[in-house]
């Protein structure tokens, strides 16, 4: 019976494949040989290693007992020498001590000798400074005199000068009470003029009039330049004012203290706080901003 080409293709397939199966396997067990080959190898060069270790470390065991007793036997050599060193030190603070003794009694001796000298000098110097110092006190006691005379003509016209002084500045304060009262009894009347208008066209304030007032508060008289009772929104008001020349912000703040506050708390009525002046400084917008009260300057009052 004979084989199809069929058939023999594949047989010849199959057997191709075995081989090439039987092929790797071969390699493969040849790889594993040679490895396996090395690593006997290499445990081989291993132990050899170890034993050339294992005497190192018998000859290294042996050169150490030797050290060990050559070391004994230096310290027992190191004993001895630091004995004979301990009696030597001994011998040589002994011999350092009796010449510490001797240079200290030389020295006593010598600083002695120094002192008696430097007090000699010392002596001499003093002579001398004083001598110098009596020199120099006579010269400043004669400079000093004539300082004085110079100071006392100098005081006398001094003197002299202070008198017409104060006699032009008590000139002038009466002069100046003089002009504070004109000026202020003029911007006074203004005030009492221009005021109820402005209380009225500003606050709503209704107030016939404004006169000066005088109120005991704590057992203490509080002048009021500027009083007047009036109405608001038919509500009782009490205005309580002051006309400066020249309002600043301290001003604003002494009359909200010794005027304004006590006052309000003795007439017990919504109080109305305003300033007057020809100048009004920006300070005391501010402050009469921050007390609640009210400055206008004279041109002001008719607006």
């Amino acid at each position: 019976m004979g084989v199809s080409a069929e058939l023999y293709e594949f047989i010849v397939r199959v057997v191709e494949d075995k081989l090439r199966e039987v092929k790797v396997a071969r390699e493969e067990y040849e790889a594993l040989r040679k490895s396996i080959e090395r690593l006997v190898e290499a445990h081989t060069r291993a132990e050899e290693r170890l034993a050339r270790l294992e005497t190192t470390v018998q000859r290294l065991e042996a050169a150490v007992e030797k050290l060990a007793e050559a070391h004994v036997k230096a310290e027992e050599r190191l004993t001895k020498v630091e004995d004979r060193l301990t009696r030597l030190e001994v011998v040589v603070e002994r011999l350092a001590e009796a010449q510490a003794k001797t240079e200290e009694r030389v020295s006593r001796l010598e600083a002695a000798v120094e002192k008696l000298a430097e007090a000699q000098v010392r002596t001499e110097e003093r002579i001398l400074r004083l001598e110098a110092a009596v020199e120099k006190l006579a010269e400043a006691h004669a400079r000093a005199e004539e300082r004085l005379t110079r100071a006392e003509e100098s005081i006398s016209r001094l003197e002299a000068a202070v008198e017409k002084l104060v006699a032009a500045v008590d000139a002038l304060r009466v002069e100046v009470g003089r002009l504070s009262e004109t000026v202020g009894f003029g911007l006074g009347d203004i005030a009492r003029v221009v005021l109820p208008g402005w209380l009225y066209r500003h606050l709503g304030v209704e107030v016939e009039g404004l006169r000066r007032e005088f109120f005991v508060v704590d057992g203490e008289e509080v002048e009021v330049n500027l009083y007047g009772e009036g109405v608001l929104r038919g509500e009782r008001v009490v205005v309580v004012g002051e006309a400066k020349s020249r309002v600043y912000g301290p001003d604003v703040e002494r009359f909200y203290r010794r005027v304004y506050v006590p006052v309000s708390k003795l007439v017990a009525a919504k109080t109305v706080g305003i300033l007057l002046g020809y100048l009004v400084h920006p300070s005391a917008r501010r402050k009469a901003q921050e007390l609640g009260l009210h400055v206008i300057a004279a041109y002001e009052g008719s607006r």
